[in-house]
């Protein structure tokens, strides 16, 4: 007998749900899930497996995970906040606050060599840094370029063994390098992310984590996310994996004690540094769905909210991002395949699989998933422990997102 909500999820569909994930961790390639799909009234969440390759502590609802780039979609507000209180404009250039970014030299080829420049055509903008279109990034088309080796050796991602230094000379070193393209020019990944955290640090005058603490986590409950986990919470971390890609043999690539997030990091990654449970996820994405208001307190204006969810890269802005998905997709184990780009997350402007054309969000090198769908009126969060130097997440994300879509109940 089916025992659901209408416009929720059949009770055959979530079976089917619990089935799907079960039969990857069975599997072994995957040592535990935490999943959580909520649509309207009606949340269902799956913790499956256990927190250590061979352990016995289960995975739980409360389980804290790290969200690698899923943190890019949740620190966009940051900055959102500071665009509806007119303390920064779309259009202002960056270099007011940030005076190392001012006078850019572009490469005259992205695999040129770094001396062979042309000066910038206009200032950087805070729009241009939001789209992740200010002239660097991690442009995978680009690889093993000496632009690509230099932000590498300067530490400027988060590569270890390689830290990222404090923000202010994380800032200078950037400065020390050239643009990749012109600015508002093309689409490249996750440094744009990392630049708006210091951006807003610059421009309220407060520690990142402590902005958005108070503008958005606290508003809206989200508990355990921030950049480190605290030392009473760490055994709710489990150890980050990154099996071996031939024999897919379990390495540890961050331990939870004595790991990268079990103390305060130099650098608090916008693009990258989050911790977080499914509950706390959950929270935001629903006030995005919301209209920027959560349990009738308002977050972000539905405007801002409209502009961070929605395509907001040209067809050439976005080629680069294009190719990658349509070329490397063996590679990328088929993530990326949206179409378009908002401020800090994918945005669907082509049905590619199961979900329908706007739904947003964005997936996580860590084992992470998390999207929002305004047609369906649905949040979903999968994260697990393993990372994607193999397809296991991937293909776990994907399994979980088709049998999603199977279970609405309309």
């Amino acid at each position: 007998m089916a025992n659901h909500e209408s416009h929720g999820f059949s009770s055959t569909g979530l079976r089917r749900l619990h089935e799907t994930l079960a039969r990857h961790v069975d599997s072994g390639k995957v040592p535990g899930v935490v999943a959580l799909v909520s649509r309207g009234r009606q949340t269902h969440v799956e913790a499956l497996g256990t927190m250590a390759v061979g352990g016995s502590a289960p995975m739980r609802r409360d389980t804290i995970f790290r969200m690698a780039s899923t943190s890019k979609p949740v620190t966009v507000a940051a900055t959102m906040v500071l665009v509806d209180e007119c303390r920064v404009r779309l259009d202002d250039p960056i270099q007011q606050w940030l005076p190392e970014l001012a006078d850019r030299q572009v490469l005259k080829r992205i695999d040129g060599p770094l001396d062979d420049l042309v000066p910038a055509r206009r200032p950087i903008t805070v729009r241009d840094v939001l789209t992740s279109t200010f002239g660097l990034g991690l442009d995978f088309t680009a690889v093993g370029t000496p632009i690509f080796n230099a932000i590498f050796e300067q530490g400027l991602t988060p590569n270890l063994p390689v830290p990222m230094p404090e923000p202010d000379e994380w800032l200078r070193r950037l400065g020390t390098l050239p643009l990749m393209s012109q600015p508002g020019e093309r689409w490249q990944y996750h440094i744009g992310n990392d630049l708006l955290g210091v951006l807003v640090a610059r421009v309220s005058g407060r520690p990142f984590e402590e902005f958005l603490r108070e503008r958005i986590f606290d508003p809206l409950g989200m508990k355990d996310t921030g950049f480190h986990v605290p030392a009473d919470q760490l055994y709710r971390l489990p150890d980050l994996y990154a099996p071996d890609p031939e024999t897919g043999e379990f390495h540890v690539w961050d331990p939870a004690d004595g790991g990268r997030h079990s103390r305060p990091p130099a650098f608090p990654s916008g693009g990258g540094g989050l911790n977080a449970t499914v509950d706390d996820y959950d929270a935001y994405f629903r006030m995005l769905l919301n209209g920027g208001v959560h349990n009738g307190r308002r977050i972000l204006s539905r405007a801002a909210v409209r502009l961070m969810t929605t395509n907001r890269l040209t067809a050439e802005q976005n080629a680069a991002r294009d190719e990658l998905a349509r070329d490397n997709v063996h590679i990328s184990f088929g993530q990326g395949q949206h179409g378009g780009w908002g401020f800090g997350m994918a945005v669907r402007t082509y049905q590619s699989d199961y979900a329908p054309i706007g739904q947003f969000g964005w997936d996580g090198g860590s084992g992470a998933s998390a999207y929002a769908d305004p047609v369906n009126g649905l949040t979903g969060i999968l994260v697990t422990q393993v990372g994607l130097s193999v397809p296991n997440s991937a293909h776990v994300f994907h399994d979980f997102w088709t049998t999603v879509y199977q279970a609405l109940d309309d």
